[in-house]
């Protein structure tokens, strides 16, 4: 309630200030470029990188500032959002007017919320009048990421959507090394999987000698969806319908998939079978386990599809050499296979963060020329690859070799995607395939190559439907979020004769807290524009 009455204040003053969340072309804006300077804010994460540099002041800013006052004398000032908690850190920043000029946002249901009560621009009529002057954007996003939130009724776009470059999302990984100590095989199949771990667990004196009171054979974390996803979606039948997918999809961790219990059901098991971190729920972010990770003590996890390779001489595969040994290893598995015996993966859209300016926005032509100059392929270039000689060496066929950088050539995030707004994943065109090989200094490229061929096999996306907006979903996305973690962690330690009980009471309780609401919206909208229901109940 105090958020919403700080929201009503806002757009009070905003409109007693007669600033109109209506486009309206700009006069000072001729051939190119304005003729007085304009100053825009930008929002950038903050990640909190030890060894990192301050995100809103390092060379990656200067570079940019520097662009945007050349080309359209436009100067730019970045402002620190966390990247953890960037969905309340925005709802509070657009609750008291104060949020930058150029937000970014993976919660599309944030900027509904703000948007149903005028507190978001609708970026429609920017994108038409200057789309000559935005070529770089639209090149790079094209019609169906510019258009992919638009009201089919109104015609309103309250955010285009960044593009989606890289498809792999989610592996299984393990410790090579400690099989090839065991005598086992890469696994193949969950019970392969299983017995690994169980390997694992029993024979922990062996691998880990006067350590093996920490041994983990397996690791996750309160966010159990995004973490064993793999596991979870392998209990979804194959032959599952797009207006399903739709209708029970607007969760990313795929909870609502029909089977996908049983998933987690099996991880109960492992749990309770002392194969799972046991504590993994009493910590809210990556440091001890992933520190757990690079000491050596962890047997398989799954997550993002390069996890163990990320961060250069800080990342996990680095630490395990240093503090086990060369042959110390993580690689990606392929193990989890559903109904019809395959290892499907349901892959994102081509869409990934959520580009919007709030109705405090003053500037909305020199914002979007931001836009515009971000999506640029140089621009890209550049921060993602960086300085010849400090962050990259240029091979003989083209690809970029990526060194690990020191000092103010250090990246706060991977391939600089908190500065590259409009795309995520490397984008170098021909030389991205050769560049991903050669992105993880100290990893085998062989390695990182088979990890981002198992991360896209077998993947499927979902049908894009365009129902317009799900009012059902406004102002409850981060609360539901909330509660699908706090249910799944619970049904993963609970005993196991008290698994359905926990899971089902914590499933009734997200329905009743808006997830019904959702899904019943979606189903009927979908009737309603095209007509299709789903198959499952």
């Amino acid at each position: 309630m105090k958020r919403f009455l700080s929201l009503v204040l806002v757009l009070a003053l905003v409109a007693a200030m007669g600033i109109s969340t209506a486009f309206a072309a700009d006069d000072g804006f001729v051939d190119g470029k304005f003729t007085d300077t304009r100053h825009i804010t930008v929002e950038i994460y903050n990640r909190n990188n030890d060894g990192g540099s301050d995100p809103t002041n390092n060379v990656w800013t200067d570079y940019i500032k520097k662009g945007m006052l050349e080309k359209y004398n436009v100067e730019v000032e970045f402002v620190s959002v966390g990247r953890w908690t960037e969905v309340d850190d925005i709802n509070n920043l657009l609750a008291t007017g104060e949020a930058p000029d150029v937000c970014v946002t993976y919660s599309y249901p944030t900027i509904q919320t703000f948007a149903g009560m005028g507190g978001v621009v609708d970026l429609a009529p920017i994108l038409t009048e200057y789309k000559d002057q935005l070529t770089d954007l639209w090149d790079l996003l094209g019609d169906y990421n510019i258009y992919y939130d638009q009201d089919p009724a109104t015609g309103s776009v309250w955010a285009i959507e960044a593009v989606l470059a890289e498809s792999s999302r989610i592996n299984t990984f393990i410790r090579k090394d400690w099989l090839d100590k065991l005598g086992l095989a890469l696994p193949t199949t969950e019970e392969e999987f299983y017995n690994c771990l169980v390997a694992f667990r029993d024979n922990a004196e062996t691998l880990l000698g006067a350590d093996a009171d920490k041994m983990v054979p397996y690791s996750t974390s309160t966010d159990i969806g995004w973490r064993n996803d793999l596991l979870s979606i392998s209990k979804v039948a194959e032959d599952i319908d797009d207006p399903t997918l739709y209708v029970y999809g607007y969760d990313d961790r795929h909870m609502l998939y029909p089977g996908y219990k049983e998933g987690i059901r099996v991880l109960n098991k492992w749990y309770n079978e002392g194969l799972v971190w046991k504590d993994f729920g009493l910590y809210t972010d990556s440091t001890d386990e992933d520190n757990m990770m690079k000491a050596g003590y962890v047997g398989a996890f799954q997550h993002n599809w390069d996890y163990p390779f990320r961060n250069g001489d800080d990342s996990i595969e680095a630490n395990l050499k240093r503090n086990v040994g060369e042959d110390a290893i993580f690689v990606a598995v392929d193990c989890f296979k559903n109904d019809a015996g395959i290892t499907r993966k349901f892959l994102a859209d081509r869409v990934d963060r959520k580009v919007f300016f709030p109705a405090t926005n003053d500037e909305p032509l020199a914002s979007m020329l931001y836009v515009n100059f971000i999506s640029n392929a140089e621009t890209i270039k550049y921060l993602q690859t960086g300085k010849e000689g400090e962050n990259y060496n240029l091979t003989a066929d083209g690809a970029y070799e990526i060194l690990p950088a020191v000092g103010e050539w250090v990246k706060n995030s991977g391939n600089n995607i908190d500065y590259t707004i409009t795309v995520n994943g490397l984008y170098l065109g021909d030389a991205t395939q050769a560049t991903t090989a050669l992105s993880y200094p100290g990893v085998p490229a062989d390695v990182v190559i088979e990890a981002n061929r198992i991360g896209k096999e077998n993947g499927r996306i979902a049908k894009k439907y365009t129902c317009g907006d799900i009012e059902a979903e406004t102002d409850v996305g981060t609360s539901l979020t909330s509660k699908r973690d706090a249910l799944l962690t619970q049904a993963v330690t609970a005993p196991v004769d008290q698994f359905d009980a926990v899971y089902d009471a914590g499933m009734a309780d997200y329905l009743a807290s808006g997830g019904q609401a959702i899904i019943d919206e979606r189903a009927e909208k979908l009737l309603a524009v095209y007509g299709e229901a789903p198959a499952a109940k």
